[in-house]
């Protein structure tokens, strides 16, 4: 069967970046990007078990303090707000950021009381995704848009300015279940797992390029991601202590069973190991969700990380 995608035969890296104050934000930008990592990613909730700022403005402040480095949502819960808005906002940022945004969408759902706060129907998050990410795609692109859908109804409308990348940033679509990969393998432009075992990456990838090829893709550029909780510690026990305890505190939930299938865990070496595994299976983008210090990492980043990345075997 012909691949209905053109992944890039290269692997890339990105760092989460969730919060604190203004200085430490804008430090560790500056410090992501100058030591080689290619991307940011922010997550999103309107409200959450825990303080989360709001992504894109977090990474409109993260753009004036960058230069080169993506930045990017993972993920931005689309079901959430008016795509027309969500258009407009994404345009400006992707324009003063210099075209560096990638938008990563999902739909979420695991915070209900977000959904009943802002008026929209837990059940209708999927179908709104999809006709938002419709309704973003022709507003960056065209003039005088005119939409009769199911959720949002307009038009003519014409945004401007364009977002500055031909065709609007790339849209990654994020998520666990099949709807997810029928969207990402329909609309998306990329695909950003999350709590995925390395063997479950590649059931899925195999799933996303099945729902492309029904869709009638061809040679569409394609990313292929994996979002990555990751403690780095030379103690593999240890580290699976404490991404148990930590994702248990962010999620509400036992995680120990869980972080020992889906997170990066112990040294740099292991991370390597468990990183060749999901490259395998067809992963391209690694993003790094530490719940460890963050020091240590760019040590090991620099030491041991970066230069062993070139060493994975695609």
């Amino acid at each position: 069967m012909t691949d209905p995608f053109v992944v890039e035969d290269r692997i890339r890296s990105g760092l989460v970046i969730g919060g604190g104050d203004a200085e430490s934000i804008s430090a560790l930008a500056q410090r992501a990007e100058n030591s080689g990592l290619d991307s940011i990613w922010v997550g999103d909730h309107i409200a959450f078990y825990i303080p989360i700022l709001e992504s894109l403005t977090l990474l409109s402040y993260m753009a004036g303090a960058t230069s080169r480095i993506e930045l990017c949502t993972g993920v931005y819960l689309l079901p959430l707000r008016n795509p027309t808005s969500t258009a407009k906002v994404t345009s400006t940022l992707d324009v003063l950021s210099g075209g560096r945004l990638k938008l990563g969408v999902g739909v979420g759902g695991e915070f209900p009381a977000e959904f009943e706060a802002v008026g929209v129907p837990l059940s209708e998050r999927g179908s709104r995704a999809d006709e938002a990410i419709e309704v973003l795609r022709r507003l960056w692109n065209e003039d005088g848009v005119e939409h009769q859908g199911s959720h949002f109804s307009f038009g003519p409308v014409t945004l401007q300015p364009k977002p500055l990348q031909e065709n609007g940033p790339p849209i990654i679509v994020g998520g666990r279940k099949g709807p997810s990969f029928r969207r990402a393998g329909c609309l998306g432009d990329g695909y950003l797992s999350h709590m995925c075992s390395a063997e479950q990456y590649a059931e899925n990838m195999a799933l996303i390029r099945k729902h492309a090829t029904s869709a009638g893709r061809k040679e569409a550029p394609f990313e292929p991601g994996a979002f990555l909780f990751s403690v780095l510690d030379d103690d593999y026990e240890a580290a699976l202590d404490r991404a148990a305890s930590m994702l248990e505190m962010i999620y509400n939930r036992p995680f120990r069973d869980a972080a020992k299938k889906y997170c990066l865990l112990g040294s740099a070496e292991d991370w390597l190991d468990q990183m060749q595994d999901f490259a395998r299976a067809g992963a391209r983008h690694f993003v790094f969700s530490l719940l460890s210090d963050g020091d240590a990492f760019f040590e090991a980043w620099e030491k041991t990380l970066k230069p062993g990345m070139s060493q994975i075997d695609l």
